[in-house]
């Protein structure tokens, strides 16, 4: 009898509880490399949506200074410096006189406003020509830049509030 319990046991395969602790660690360790790379990408994505939603509205804000510069969006207010009073006047548009048989037609600078990656809202710092250049307030004389509102910093150090 004593054979049969032997080729019996020899014949049943498995994993020992040694085997199985060893697979753990092993898989434990992985997984703990895994997770830091994973948070950097979803990080380094984060910076790149957020680099191009700033260089969107910076480009918009611009068309439209150059704009005003030129005369092309009629009358403005002397007090904004030719800038935009809102995000939303880039939204919205600006109505210019067209020549000849076009009539009025309205320029929009933005088909909407980008969303801010870290803060997933579309609420933008913003800075007017009167304001100091690392300020966080808004005089709201009119809008010369914006900036990400979260507290956050980037790998090198600096806060995404100053990109």
């Amino acid at each position: 009898m004593v054979s049969v319990s032997t080729g019996r046991r020899r014949s049943q395969r498995g994993m020992t509880l040694v085997e199985l602790i060893v697979a753990f660690t092993i898989l434990a360790l992985l997984t703990s490399m895994a997770v830091p790379l994973a948070r950097s990408r979803v990080r380094r994505e984060r910076e790149k949506d957020l680099r191009l939603a700033l260089r969107e509205i910076h480009t918009a804000i611009d068309k439209y200074k150059d704009m005003a510069d030129e005369g092309k969006l009629g009358q403005l207010n002397a007090a904004k410096e030719n800038y935009p009073e809102s995000l939303e006047v880039l939204v919205e548009g600006v109505k210019v006189n067209g020549q000849g048989t076009e009539g009025e037609k309205k320029i929009r600078f933005l088909r909407r406003i980008p969303r801010d990656p870290f803060t997933k809202t579309t609420d933008w710092g913003m800075r007017s020509t009167q304001d100091d250049p690392k300020s966080t307030a808004w005089g709201g004389q009119n809008v010369f830049a914006v900036f990400s509102k979260t507290m956050e910093k980037a790998a090198d150090g600096t806060p995404y509030a100053e990109w």
